[in-house]
C-alpha cells in the first residue's frame, strides 16, 4: 500500500475513532445535535433532501482504496495579493477568502460566510487536506463582523477554530441551520448562535435580510451523524442586490434550482461550487461540476455567477486548475461570455 492510501486509511480510522459521542446517541435512536418535530425533510432523526440517502462509508473505502487518477496539487498554489477591505460599504463588496470562504460587506454590515481560517480542512491540525494559499483577507484586516453565515457542518464550511477566534474578537450573530448550533455551542459555550430551517427568513438590518433555502447535499461531522444537522443556501437580499449563495451541491435532475429561479429569481448574482467533482460516480451526488453549475446559473436566472469550491483544499480527484478549465469550456458549449462566470481566486473581489 502507498503513502498516500496508508494516511487515508489512518485518518478514515481516527476520524471514526472520534466519534464515539455521537454514536452512543445514535445507538440509542437521538440526534446528538437536534431534538425537534417531525416535517417533511426530519423524520425525527436524520434530515432529508428528498433524494435516497446516498454513498456511504462503504464507498468511501472503495474510492480511498481503489485505483485513482488523481492529480495531486501541487504544495503551493499562487494566489493574487491578499485583499485589504475597507471598514463599511453602503452598496455590494465581496471577497472570496478561499475555498468556500467569502467576505460580503454590504448595506453597511459585514459578514462572513463559511469562514475557514485554519490551515487544514479536518478534524485534526496533523492531517487532511491542507491548504496551497493564504486566505484571500489577512484574519488581522478582516473589518469588524456583524454576522457569521454556516451553510453546513463539513469540515471545510464550519470551522470551529476560526468562529472561536471570531468569537473572541467580535461576538458575531452565527447564523446556522438547524443542528449545526449544537456544535458550535459544545465549543463555544456563549457563541451567539441561531439555527434556522429551509424557508426561515431572517432580517439583519433594515437594509438586508437573508433567507435559508434548500439545497442537494447532506452532514456529517464523523462516522456516524451522517445527515443529523440541516444544510442550507442562502438568498442574501439588500434593496435590489439578490445573491443566492451555495456552499456545497448536487445536481441531481436541476429541479431544485428550477423551483428557486421560478419562486425566489431573477438573482443578480448566484455564488456557485465548481470543484470537488471527482470521480463522477461518488461526487456527483452531492458535488456539481462546471458544467451543472452553469446549467444552475441558467435556472436560477442569475446575471453573473462567481464560482467557488477550488483551488485551496484538495479533497477530491481532479487537478488544481481542472475546474476553471472545465468551466471556461462550458461556457463555450452554451454560448456564454466568460466573463458572466467568474472563477475567483483568493483575494479576489465582486462589487455591484
Amino acid at each position: 500500500m502507498d503513502r498516500r492510501k496508508l494516511l487515508s486509511f489512518v485518518g478514515l480510522g481516527a476520524l471514526l475513532a472520534s466519534t464515539g459521542a455521537a454514536w452512543a446517541a445514535i445507538s440509542r435512536s437521538r440526534n446528538p445535535y437536534y431534538q425537534g418535530p417531525v416535517s417533511d425533510h426530519f423524520d425525527g432523526l436524520v434530515f432529508s433532501d428528498g433524494r435516497p440517502a446516498g454513498k456511504g462509508l462503504l464507498d468511501v473505502l472503495r474510492w480511498q482504496a481503489g485505483k485513482r487518477e488523481r492529480e495531486a496539487f501541487p504544495a503551493v498554489y499562487e494566489a493574487p495579493p491578499q485583499d485589504r477591505p475597507p471598514a463599511r460599504v453602503e452598496g455590494v463588496r465581496i471577497v472570496h477568502l478561499g475555498h468556500a470562504s467569502f467576505l460580503y460587506q454590504i448595506a453597511g454590515l459585514n459578514l462572513l460566510v463559511d469562514p475557514v481560517y485554519s490551515q487544514r480542512a479536518s478534524p485534526f491540525s496533523f492531517m487532511g487536506p491542507k491548504r496551497v494559499n493564504p486566505p484571500g483577507v489577512a484574519f488581522d484586516d478582516l473589518p469588524p463582523l456583524d454576522a457569521v453565515l454556516i451553510t453546513h457542518n463539513h469540515y471545510d464550511h464550519l470551522d470551529i477554530e476560526t468562529l472561536a477566534r471570531l468569537h473572541r474578537r467580535d461576538r458575531p450573530r452565527m447564523i446556522m441551520p438547524l443542528g449545526n448550533d449544537a456544535i458550535v455551542r459544545a465549543r463555544i459555550p456563549d457563541a451567539r448562535t441561531e439555527a434556522h430551517d429551509w424557508s426561515d427568513r431572517l432580517t439583519l438590518s433594515d437594509g438586508l435580510a437573508v433567507t435559508l433555502v434548500p439545497t442537494y447535499h447532506w452532514s456529517a461531522r464523523g462516522a456516524f451523524d451522517r445527515r443529523m444537522a440541516l444544510w442550507s443556501s442562502f438568498i442574501i437580499e439588500a434593496g435590489a442586490a439578490k445573491i443566492l449563495h451555495v456552499g456545497d451541491t448536487g445536481y441531481h435532475d436541476g429541479s431544485l434550482y428550477e423551483r428557486l429561479g421560478a419562486e425566489h429569481g431573477p438573482f443578480r448574482l448566484a455564488v456557485l461550487p465548481i470543484g470537488a467533482y471527482e470521480p463522477r460516480w461518488f461526487m456527483s451526488d452531492n458535488h456539481m461540476n462546471p458544467e451543472e453549475a452553469v446549467r444552475v446559473m441558467l435556472a436560477l436566472r442569475a446575471e453573473e455567477a462567481i464560482g467557488h469550491h477550488w483551488g485551496t483544499f484538495q479533497l477530491t480527484d481532479e487537478g488544481v486548475e481542472r475546474p476553471p478549465q472545465a468551466l471556461r469550456a462550458a461556457l463555450a458549449a452554451a454560448g456564454m461570455p466568460q466573463e458572466r462566470f467568474r472563477p475567483m481566486r483568493p483575494g479576489l473581489s465582486w462589487t455591484a
